[in-house]
């Protein structure tokens, strides 16, 4: 699928920027299954935390692994499901959890939030600050190139420095530049300004990479 999307007023960033992280709460996940005989893979995080409720933690986690038993879901989805694991105490195991899964680049510019993220599933997106979107979940080999370069080069990163066991902070400040590292095991990123960050070793090719993405979604809205 790729939608192109465009608004007269900037949107609310924060809304769109959280839905890029896969961490948010189990008990908020819970409420994507909305039918009563829902059988998607958001069915078994409402079951989760019914059981959760009931408090059987054990049980609640063994419905979360359910989800990573399903072949073929959104490179997002196992993230979440990981990220409420996580809470209830049940990590991944090493040779998986530093795996870098996804990549969100935040750029603060004076009127607002550039995001640029993509997955390992090869999914894409690009917000800008005006409210211009490109939602990218299709096939081409030019973006699934750039991608895998770019998650490889954030792998990089993530050998590097140190796991953040603290919640995700807010959008960075004016004038900086951050890139996350979505893993299994947690976030990871790096932050500063621009210029220094586009000259940093590690932080250098991955700017690179990320405008290279934007650049082939932009693209893909000319065509």
């Amino acid at each position: 699928m790729f939608s192109l999307f465009k608004k007269d007023k900037p949107v609310l960033q924060p809304t769109i920027r959280d839905t890029l992280f896969s961490d948010e709460l189990l008990e908020k996940v819970a409420t994507y299954s909305k039918e009563p005989n829902d059988t998607s893979c958001w069915s078994h995080f409402a079951n989760a935390q019914r059981i959760l409720k009931n408090g059987n933690k054990s049980e609640a986690i063994n419905e979360l692994n359910k989800v990573l038993e399903i072949t073929g879901l959104e490179s997002r989805v196992y993230l979440q499901a990981w990220n409420c694991l996580r809470v209830l105490g049940n990590t991944p195991s090493a040779d998986i959890a530093s795996q870098v899964k996804g990549i969100v680049v935040e750029v603060a510019l004076d009127k607002g939030l550039d995001l640029v993220a993509a997955y390992s599933d090869h999914s894409a997106r690009y917000y800008n600050f005006s409210g211009a979107g490109v939602v990218w979940d299709a096939s081409d080999p030019n973006i699934e190139k750039i991608v895998d370069e770019l998650l490889a080069a954030g792998q990089v990163i993530v050998n590097n420095i140190g796991l953040w066991e603290k919640p995700r902070p807010p959008a960075p400040p004016k004038g900086s530049v951050r890139i996350n590292l979505l893993t299994y095991g947690g976030l990871y990123f790096g932050q500063g300004k621009f210029e220094a960050l586009a000259q940093d070793k590690l932080g250098g090719t991955t700017l690179k990479l990320a405008t290279s993405l934007m650049q082939a979604l932009i693209a893909k809205t000319a065509a």
